[in-house]
């Protein structure tokens, strides 16, 4: 599958996640360089490092993206909103939501959906619903998907990463879900060339990695070696 977009440019693609618990400022301002230097779209770091990351790509390409409720959804929505309101403060221009699993599983679409709705009206920023699809049915990804569409999300993105990745059948369901009216993030376990052109070629306009800059570089020795 990857074969047929060879010209394609990777890095226009990819969140260069840095969600490591234990990451330093250090490591927050080697990773807002990585994404400078590749023109990723965004850095994606914790709320505490927002401010930092803001900082450090003032006047440059990257945006700052963080996440809200990481990694298992199963906050508040009170304390959602006030985290997504602070971090767009502090610079964030893309939240990535974690759904609150439970209440989707419960049947509490009218909870599901108030929360994520509120998130997206009272920041106006570009909100990515992370549905977490390794936990869920197909049917309940349906389900989620077509809340957070109602609720005016940008991205569908498929998983935190803490229970497995992005698969090729996850993006496909959710590009028929979309049918392109908003994005989709694979996210998760994307290590390779070939499995990021293969999630792209399968409806994934955006890609949520740590190795963005080994993604690129491998692709450029394999174009070396043509």
């Amino acid at each position: 599958m990857a074969a047929v977009q060879l010209d394609l440019d990777l890095a226009l693609y990819i969140d260069h996640a840095l969600l490591n618990p234990t990451a330093t400022p250090i490591a927050v301002e080697e990773w807002c360089q990585e994404a400078d230097q590749f023109h990723f779209p965004t850095v994606c770091v914790y709320p505490a490092s927002v401010l930092q990351a803001a900082n450090l790509l003032h006047g440059k390409r990257p945006k700052v993206c963080t996440v809200i409720g990481f990694p298992t959804g199963a906050t508040t929505p009170g304390a959602k909103l006030y985290e997504a309101q602070e971090a767009v403060e502090n610079g964030a221009t893309e939240l990535d939501v974690v759904l609150n699993l439970g209440a989707l599983k419960a049947g509490k679409t009218n909870e599901v959906y108030r929360e994520i709705a509120e998130i997206c009206q009272e920041t106006g920023k570009v909100v990515k619903a992370i549905l977490e699809t390794t936990l869920l049915t197909d049917a309940e990804k349906r389900l989620a998907a077509e809340i957070c569409m109602d609720a005016g999300v940008a991205f569908l993105k498929t998983s935190t990463g803490f229970h497995g990745g992005a698969t090729i059948a996850d993006v496909k369901l959710l590009r028929e879900i979309t049918k392109g009216q908003i994005g989709i993030k694979a996210s998760g376990g994307i290590r390779t060339p070939e499995q990021a052109l293969d999630l792209i070629a399968a409806g994934a306009t955006r890609l949520g990695t740590s190795r963005g800059p080994d993604i690129i570089r491998q692709r450029e020795e394999a174009r070396e070696g043509e």
